[in-house]
């Protein structure tokens, strides 16, 4: 890990990570955006995209509103890019997006307590905001956004440290990488198409799912 940029690397989980609800809101915790600005600071952006595309697929069934519980692929497909990049993507794709998709869901869950600091701090401070006291609700805003960015930034650094550890592995402990990206390959796709299918709703819109598929499986094929 000490080639690679680890301070830039947190700094960009931090960013993603907030990006997926509390500010900014411009995507940039999408997996390919995110995987992508991830490998340009690493200096291998075909990785970054590459990772990053596959962890979409899985990240497209996702929808952060409300109060439904979901993955936070942010930090996630950071560290997942910081630990394929500079590979063979055969090899590397398969153990680089399941430790993304691992730590997206550790992310789902500091979703949760994050929520939970948030209730607590709105029950607390309750009775002020019913007598209108000023400030008091700038103040749980701000609270909000400082627990957010810590659970963003902790996210961050553990999946960088948990790439740290993974890269002193010998190198016969990644000899199933292979068969790891055929199966994440093949889960992103079912997972997308899982998805699709579920909010395609009436015939028509399956109709034009049905072509959208067929014209991509003909592409493929063409090539």
């Amino acid at each position: 890990m000490s080639e690679l940029p680890v301070l830039a690397l947190i700094i960009w989980g931090t960013i993603v990570g907030l990006d997926l609800a509390s500010v900014l809101q411009g995507l940039l915790s999408r997996p390919l955006v995110a995987g992508g600005i991830a490998g340009w600071i690493i200096g291998d952006p075909v990785a970054g995209l590459t990772i990053g595309g596959t962890l979409e697929l899985f990240a497209l069934d996702v929808l952060p509103v409300g109060s439904a519980r979901y993955p936070d692929y942010g930090a996630a497909t950071v560290a997942a890019v910081a630990l394929g990049a500079w590979q063979a993507w055969p090899s590397a794709l398969g153990p680089s997006v399941l430790l993304g998709l691992v730590l997206g869901q550790l992310g789902g869950w500091a979703i949760v307590a994050h929520r939970r600091v948030n209730a607590k701090a709105l029950a607390s401070l309750a009775p002020r905001l019913d007598r209108g006291d000023p400030g008091v609700a700038a103040r749980l805003h701000l609270l909000g956004l400082s627990s957010d960015l810590a659970r963003s930034a902790t996210l961050a650094v553990l999946g960088l440290g948990a790439v740290g550890l993974l890269l002193r592995l010998p190198p016969v402990a990644l000899a199933t990488g292979h068969v790891l990206t055929l199966i994440v390959v093949a889960g992103g796709f079912v997972a997308l198409v899982g998805g699709a299918l579920r909010r395609a709703g009436t015939a028509r819109r399956m109709l034009w799912l049905a072509g959208g598929l067929g014209l991509g499986l003909l592409s493929l094929g063409l090539r």
